[in-house]
């Protein structure tokens, strides 16, 4: 696809202070756009807790460095001896590739920590997150189609798509894939339209936030059947990938807080 949309030129006179040319990558300009429409979702949902776009901010900074570096690091992670062998790989990979569970793990401690400092509720702004959520992945898999990543298996099917471009991520170039990027934004905005559903019935704070994590567990882990980066290893002889053993330690979870908090309310 487009994994680089723009390049650059710097001027002469800054070009000891920055590189000859800054590329524009699509990966990233997506991930802007997901984190820009996030604090606006969160700006106007939270006001009634007293926030304003001054804390957001803060709140927004930590998380954005919590959930690259548990993004990143999960991404190295999976495939671990690929980048030892090649360090430049890293490099090469820093224009794409997250793991969106390694981002979750990262960031919900960072969340919870945070709203504990500034006194503000925390299972009612969780439910926040479950609209959150949706609309910063969906953006960050558009990112994911354009830049190759997170590709499916190779697809004798209409819906294959080819990955040609010399700069992508792709790991199986010129041959159509099962676009699993796409597939895993159907997967959230279904849950988007659910949430939205559920949110005039809601019986207890933090139902929202559970309802999310436990429907995008079950979708990923159908969506993980298509998926073709094999690298990232498989758990019990190849019954499960490391994505579909989170999701059902994730979906466990949730069920003893669901019954917790139903109870406390």
């Amino acid at each position: 696809m487009f994994p680089k949309l723009f390049t650059f030129p710097i001027p002469e006179f800054l070009q000891g202070f920055l590189p000859s040319h800054i590329t524009l990558h699509s990966y990233g300009l997506m991930i802007a756009l997901g984190v820009l429409s996030s604090f606006y979702i969160a700006l106007r949902k939270s006001k009634k807790y007293g926030t304003d776009a001054d804390k957001l901010s803060s709140l927004f900074i930590w998380v954005i460095v919590a959930a690259f570096l548990g993004g990143k690091l999960f991404f190295f992670l999976e495939d671990i001896n690929k980048y030892i062998s090649d360090p430049s790989a890293i490099k090469r990979a820093m224009g794409g590739g997250f793991v969106f569970y390694g981002s979750l793990i990262f960031a919900i401690p960072t969340i919870v920590w945070w709203l504990r400092k500034e006194k503000i509720p925390v299972r009612p702004f969780l439910d926040i997150l479950a609209f959150i959520g949706p609309v910063v992945h969906s953006f960050g898999r558009v990112g994911c189609f354009l830049a190759g990543c997170c590709h499916g298996k190779v697809c004798d099917s209409w819906m294959g798509v080819t990955f040609s471009n010399p700069d992508s991520l792709a790991a199986i170039k010129n041959q159509p894939l099962y676009p699993t990027q796409l597939f895993d934004i159907v997967v959230n905005l279904t849950i988007l339209g659910v949430i939205f559903l559920v949110q005039k019935k809601q019986k207890f704070d933090g139902q929202l936030f559970l309802i999310y994590l436990m429907m995008y567990a079950v979708g990923r882990s159908i969506v993980e059947m298509y998926r073709g980066d094999d690298a990232r290893g498989f758990l019990f002889d190849g019954a499960v990938s490391h994505s579909q053993f989170i999701a059902a330690c994730i979906i466990v979870i949730s069920l003893v807080v669901w019954e917790k908090w139903s109870k406390k309310h």
